[in-house]
């Protein structure tokens, strides 16, 4: 009976210290857990604050490169090319000639024009264009043919300058040598893409009759008002030409041996042959020209030599043209519509 007190004595301090034992494991997990939960809690805490702290500094990257943004300049688009057919062409037009007309007033009609020299804002040209006009003793024909020249240029959105060139002096005059001498001092102040041999007297009629160079040297006068708007005869290369750069040079541009009136345009067709190319022109109802009426010039009178000339040209056009091209120059002048270049041929040094 002691025996079993006993054991049943002590059995009941092991379950007390069992359970002491559990108790004191369950306190402990409790606490662990608790301290664990902080520590997660507080490192989630943390985990939040510097998530804050990134997108902060995000946001702040972000106001920064749209500052940045802001302050760097606009940059222009690049400019498309100009359309083939531009759609400020009118077709024809019907001229007129006004005495009275003065030089302040065709200035004002084209103010967009500086020192001869106009290009479209709109869009790229399609071709730089020089338009080379030979002068003396013509200061009307020179006015009226400017005041129709310009708006007739702008519409086809060129990018052009125009070049009188004038010849001073009493030696008589040479067309030919004038043009030659625009085509150099032109491509001193830009590298043109084509050059248009304009005579002061002949006014284009049409805007359809398009300033630009083509892949054969080009005719632009078909007809005229003194001709009954018919070509002049077969082959005829006069009054007005457009030919590129290189077409030019491989013709060793005109003659400088015509001088007075009659020849110089034939010569030059005949170069034009020589050298495998083939004249083209624009259609008769659009290749029309007024030409304005005039006597005679002192100093022009028909050239009497100009068909021995022409007879010669197989055997001189290598040395006769651009590479011989003398002369005196006397100024260049930046007039608002055109740049003035006059030049004497009586006193002729050699030009490099």
């Amino acid at each position: 009976m002691a025996l079993r007190l006993y054991v049943f004595h002590l059995f009941h301090k092991f379950k007390m210290l069992v359970l002491i034992t559990l108790c004191f494991v369950v306190l402990w997990a409790t606490f662990s857990y608790f301290v664990d939960s902080r520590q997660e809690i507080s490192k989630a805490r943390s985990l939040v604050q510097d998530f804050r702290k990134l997108i902060s500094l995000e946001d702040s990257k972000k106001e920064e490169k749209v500052e940045l943004i802001a302050k760097v300049p606009t940059v222009t688009p690049f400019q498309d090319f100009c359309p083939e057919l531009s759609p400020y062409l009118r077709g024809a037009s019907k001229l007129t000639f006004k005495a009275s007309l003065t030089l302040e007033e065709v200035q004002k009609e084209n103010p967009q024009v500086t020192k001869g020299r106009y290009h479209p804002t709109e869009c790229s040209a399609l071709q730089r264009v020089a338009i080379i006009i030979p002068h003396r003793n013509r200061e009307k024909h020179l006015l009226y043919l400017l005041q129709h020249l310009h708006p007739f240029l702008q519409r086809q959105q060129l990018d052009y300058g125009i070049y009188v060139v004038h010849q001073a002096g009493s030696t008589k005059f040479n067309r030919a040598k004038l043009l030659n001498v625009g085509y150099l001092e032109a491509l001193k102040e830009a590298n043109w893409d084509c050059f248009i041999f304009h005579d002061v007297d002949l006014v284009p009629e049409n805007d359809l009759n398009i300033y630009m160079c083509d892949t054969q040297p080009k005719h632009l006068v078909v007809g005229r008002n003194n001709t009954g708007y018919r070509l002049r005869y077969p082959g005829y290369f006069g009054g007005v030409t457009a030919l590129t750069r290189d077409q030019f040079t491989r013709v060793n541009g005109f003659s400088n041996s015509y001088w007075g009136w009659g020849g110089e345009d034939d010569d030059l067709r005949i170069r034009v042959e020589m050298q495998k190319m083939k004249v083209v022109r624009p259609s008769a109802e659009v290749a029309r020209y007024t030409m304005i009426f005039h006597k005679r010039d002192q100093g022009n009178e028909e050239n009497a030599e100009r068909m021995k000339l022409l007879g010669q040209v197989s055997r001189t056009w290598k040395t006769d043209g651009l590479n011989s091209c003398s002369y005196k120059l006397l100024s260049v002048e930046h007039n608002p519509l055109y740049v003035n270049i006059t030049v004497d041929f009586s006193m002729q040094p050699k030009i490099s």
